[in-house]
C-alpha cells in the first residue's frame, strides 16, 4: 500500500481539533462559553448538562468538578467562536494536493501558507483577531487565563505523547486520533511502540522494521481481543454473581433453619417440660395412694394388736386370781373347767396378721431410679450440647476494652482498660458529652451495628452490680429511666441475691447458682441479649427485642456500700476455659 496516498493533507491538520472542541459533545465548539474554573463548553451543552445533572441546586464542572452554589451567567467566548468558525470554514474547503504534499487554498482571500504545522493558520487567526480588539475581557483572572490560552495556539507547546485520546479515550471513531509528533491526522498505528502515527512518521524511517499496520485494522485486531477480554471478565462476573447469590440465599436458609430450631427447640422442651410436670404430678399421687394405703393396712394391725393385748392381759389377770385363791376346791374346781391349760395362753388367731413385718418402703422406688437414669442422659445430652456451642461462641468472642471517656468520675479504669471499680472520691474531669455525670457506669469502646458478639465479665463476691448493653444515643445526663425502650438491655444484682432484668417493671429472674463470672450473648440482628452462668454453664436470662442503634457493652460496678463491694468487674481475656 502507498503510504503517501493514506495520508492526504487537509486544513484541519494544522489546528489542534481537540483544543476547540467541546468535552460534552465531542464536536467542534458552537456558540463556545467559558466557566469561571476556565473551561470552555458549547453554550447548550453546558445549559443541558446543568438543567438536567443538577439536583441540590449545586452547579459543577463536567472537566474538573469545581462547584457553584449560584449557576454562573455565561456569555459566549467572541475570540474562541472565530476560530472555531474560521476552521470550520477551513475545514469545508476543498484541497488539491501534489506530490509533496502541499496545498492551496482555492479561496485566494484567505490563502494561507503550507508547512507541517499549525503556525501559519493560527498566525494568521490571532492577527485578525487581534486587529479587530475581539478579545473579551472578564472579570475572572481564570476565565481571563483561558480566554488567553485559546487565541495563543502558535506559542503552545507541543502536546504530550498520547494525547490524541485526550478528547475522549473511548471514542467510537479510532480515525480522531493525532499524531502526537507531527500534529497530523494519524492514519498508521505501530505495534512495536504501541502509538499511532502518521506517513511522515514512517517516511522519517524512526519506525523501520516495527510492525505498522492502517489504523482501521489495528483497531479491528484490538477490538477483537478486546472482546475476548470482555466476555472472560463477563464469565468471571456471570460465575461470581452466581457464587454470591449462592451464599446469599445460604445466609436466607441459615436464618430460616436457626428460626426453625428455635421453634422446634421450644416446642419439643415445653412438651418436655409438660411431661415432666404431669409425671411429676403423677408420681406424687401414687407416692400419696401409697403412703395412704400403708398408713390404713397399719392402723389397722394397730387396732387389732390393741385387742389381742386387751385379752391376754383379761387372761393373765384371771389365772393371777385363781392362783391367789385360798379356797383351794373352788380354785381347783375352776381350773378343772378348762379342756386344756395350755389354751390359756394360746395367742388369738390374728397373732399372724399382727406379726406381719411393717415396712416404710413405698412402690415407687422403680419409677424414680427410672426418671434419676432419664435425667442423666438427659444431663449428659445437654452439657454436650452445650459443649458443642460453647465452641460456636469462641467464633464470636471479642476483645472489649472500657471507654474511660465515658466514664462517671467516681469510676477508676485499669491502665489496659479491663477493669474498673468505684472510688469514693470524684475525680476532676472533663464534663464530656461521651462521659456519664450521675450514674456510675461506662461503657465499652467498641461498638456493634451487626452480628453476634460474645464476652465474659468477672463479678467475683461482688454484692450489687449492672452488666448487659446500651446504644450509643443513650441519656447520659442527671437522672434517667432504664429500660429496653430507653436503650438499655442489661441484668442487675442488688443486695447479694436479688437478681432482675431491667424492664419497666423489672423482670424478677430466678438465678442458682450465684454466677461469679457472667457471660453476655448479643445477637444483633435476631434483637437478641443473654446472660449465662459461665462456671455452672447454664442460662440465667434472654431477652429478645430489636436494635436500631450502634450497641456497646455497659458496665456499673455500683457504689462499695462501705466496704461491702469494693470488688472490680474484670472483663475476662479470650479464650476463655470451658
Amino acid at each position: 500500500m502507498d503510504i503517501k496516498r493514506m495520508a492526504v493533507a487537509t486544513h484541519r491538520d494544522f489546528l489542534f481539533e481537540d483544543q476547540i472542541s467541546c468535552s460534552v459533545c465531542l464536536e467542534i465548539f458552537s456558540q463556545p462559553v467559558t466557566t469561571p474554573c476556565g473551561h470552555s463548553f458549547c453554550k447548550s451543552c453546558i445549559s443541558t448538562y446543568w438543567d438536567k445533572v443538577n439536583k441540590a441546586k449545586v452547579y459543577q464542572c463536567p472537566l474538573c468538578k469545581e462547584s457553584f452554589h449560584k449557576r454562573p451567567e455565561l456569555h459566549v467566548n467572541r475570540a474562541l467562536k472565530e476560530i472555531t468558525e474560521q476552521f470550520k470554514r477551513k475545514a469545508n474547503t476543498p484541497l488539491v494536493g501534489n506530490e509533496e504534499g502541499k496545498s492551496v487554498n482555492e479561496d485566494t482571500s484567505t490563502t494561507l501558507a503550507p508547512s507541517g504545522n499549525s503556525s501559519g493558520l493560527v498566525t494568521e487567526l490571532m492577527s485578525r483577531f487581534q486587529g479587530t480588539h475581539e478579545v473579551p475581557q472578564s472579570s475572572s483572572p481564570l476565565v481571563n487565563k483561558v480566554v488567553l490560552q485559546s487565541t495563543s495556539f502558535a506559542h503552545a507547546e507541543p502536546p504530550p505523547p498520547y494525547s490524541y485520546l485526550s478528547r475522549n479515550p473511548l471514542s467510537s471513531s479510532p480515525f480522531s486520533a493525532m499524531c502526537p509528533v507531527h500534529q497530523r491526522r494519524a492514519e498508521l498505528f505501530c505495534q512495536t511502540d504501541a502509538r499511532c502515527m502518521c506517513s511522515i512518521c514512517v517516511e522519517s524511517g524512526e519506525h523501520r522494521g516495527h510492525a505498522v499496520l492502517p489504523l482501521q485494522k489495528a483497531w479491528d485486531t484490538m477490538k477483537s481481543q478486546l472482546g475476548n477480554v470482555e466476555e472472560q471478565l463477563s464469565d468471571l462476573i456471570c460465575k461470581r454473581e452466581l457464587k454470591l447469590e449462592e451464599i446469599q440465599n445460604a445466609l436466607l436458609g441459615i436464618e430460616a433453619a436457626g428460626q426453625r430450631e428455635v421453634e422446634r427447640t421450644v416446642s419439643i422442651f415445653s412438651k418436655f417440660i409438660s411431661a415432666v410436670e404431669q409425671g411429676r404430678a403423677q408420681v406424687l399421687e401414687l407416692i400419696e395412694m401409697n403412703r395412704r394405703s400403708a398408713h390404713h393396712r397399719s392402723q389397722g394391725m394397730l387396732a387389732l394388736l390393741e385387742e389381742e393385748m386387751v385379752d391376754l392381759k383379761q387372761r393373765r389377770t384371771s389365772l393371777s386370781q385363781l392362783t391367789l385363791s385360798e379356797d383351794c376346791a373352788i380354785s381347783l374346781q375352776y381350773a378343772s373347767s378348762f379342756q386344756n391349760l395350755s389354751s390359756l395362753c394360746a395367742p388369738p388367731q390374728l397373732s399372724e396378721r399382727v406379726n406381719a413385718p411393717v415396712s416404710s418402703e413405698l412402690t415407687t422406688g422403680t419409677i424414680l431410679n427410672s426418671v434419676s437414669q432419664m435425667t442423666e442422659h438427659f444431663q449428659e445430652a445437654i452439657q454436650k450440647l452445650l459443649k458443642d456451642w460453647k465452641k460456636m461462641v469462641q467464633e464470636y468472642a471479642e476483645k472489649i476494652t472500657l471507654d474511660p471517656e465515658t466514664a462517671h468520675p467516681r469510676l477508676v479504669i485499669s491502665g489496659d482498660g479491663k477493669q474498673v471499680f468505684c472510688s469514693e472520691n470524684h475525680r476532676s474531669l472533663p464534663d464530656t458529652p461521651k462521659r456519664f455525670d450521675r450514674v456510675v457506669c461506662v461503657l465499652a469502646q467498641q461498638g456493634f451495628r451487626s452480628g453476634r458478639h460474645y464476652w465474659e465479665v468477672q463479678v467475683g463476691q461482688k454484692t450489687d452490680w449492672d452488666l448487659g448493653v446500651a446504644g450509643q444515643s443513650i441519656r447520659r445526663k442527671g437522672k434517667f429511666t432504664v429500660s429496653p425502650a430507653h436503650g438499655f438491655w442489661f441484668l442487675s444484682l442488688r443486695d447479694g441475691a436479688n437478681y432482675t432484668f431491667r424492664t419497666e417493671p423489672p423482670t424478677v429472674v430466678q438465678v442458682a447458682p450465684k454466677p461469679s463470672r457472667v457471660g453476655i450473648f448479643l445477637d444483633y440482628d435476631n434483637g437478641l441479649v443473654s446472660f449465662y452462668n459461665v462456671e455452672a454453664q447454664v442460662l440465667i436470662y434472654s431477652f429478645r427485642g430489636q436494635f436500631s442503634d450502634t450497641i456497646h457493652p455497659f458496665f456499673s460496678p455500683c457504689t462499695n456500700k462501705y466496704g461491702n463491694n469494693e470488688g472490680p468487674l474484670i472483663i475476662c481475656p479470650f479464650p476463655a476455659k470451658f
